[in-house]
């Protein structure tokens, strides 16, 4: 072959190098950004069960509530 004929498919098989270690960072940041959403996910599942069990400004009974003026 020829310096013509090779300078084509080495093109071909850079573009492909290229490609490959473009995937695999991409693959490892979609990994990452998975572990990101399920950590969120937690978090805010705890925060939902925590204000689940406080109860609100608004549930209070009037036995519960002071007068004005104590």
């Amino acid at each position: 072959m020829t310096a013509t004929q090779d300078d084509p498919l080495e093109r071909v098989q850079t573009k492909i190098a290229y490609l490959e270690r473009a995937v695999v960072e991409l693959s490892d940041a979609v990994f990452r950004q998975h572990q990101d959403i399920q950590s969120i996910e937690a978090q805010l599942k705890a925060i939902r069960e925590r204000m689940a069990g406080t109860p609100s400004d608004d549930a209070r009974t009037l036995e519960q509530e002071r007068p004005p003026h104590y």
